[in-house]
């Protein structure tokens, strides 16, 4: 089977190329597998979990949303977060959860709901792709 080419920009620059011989995305369609030689597809990412197959390993992805785009076998994820399941510091993504429930409950009227939302979110899904469980945090 031939090999697509991955690409995953965020605001800091390249975070990593790869060539694999799939991508599962979360789009805000639902969930994406693409093959090589799919066919062009530019689509909205959601905060979810990215997997791929790089050197026969399976490797996983907390994904902060973004865009995807295909062609030509070259997949570019162009997103603000991104981070390996491997590398996720599970304590830190407690607290934020834990930041972002406190502000959610908050009466305070200066609180962005709308951003502490997306913050909860974040975290939650960053603790899903380490395979925590959300109910027993």
């Amino acid at each position: 089977m031939s090999a697509l080419h991955c690409r995953i920009v965020t605001p800091q620059g390249v975070y990593k190329e790869f060539d694999t011989d799939i991508v599962n995305i979360e789009t805000l369609d639902g969930q994406q597998g693409i093959l090589p030689n799919h066919m062009p597809i530019v689509t909205m990412l959601k905060v979810g979990k990215m997997k791929t197959t790089e050197s026969g390993k399976r490797e996983e992805y907390a994904v902060a949303g973004g865009l995807f785009s295909f062609r030509d076998n070259l997949a570019e994820i162009f997103t603000d977060a991104i981070e390996n399941k491997n590398d996720i510091d599970i304590d830190r993504a407690e607290r934020a959860k834990e930041r972002a429930e406190k502000r959610l409950q908050s009466k305070d009227p200066n609180i962005d709901l709308v951003r502490a939302q997306a913050a909860l979110e974040k975290a939650l899904n960053r603790l899903k792709v380490t395979g925590r469980s959300i109910n027993n945090l």
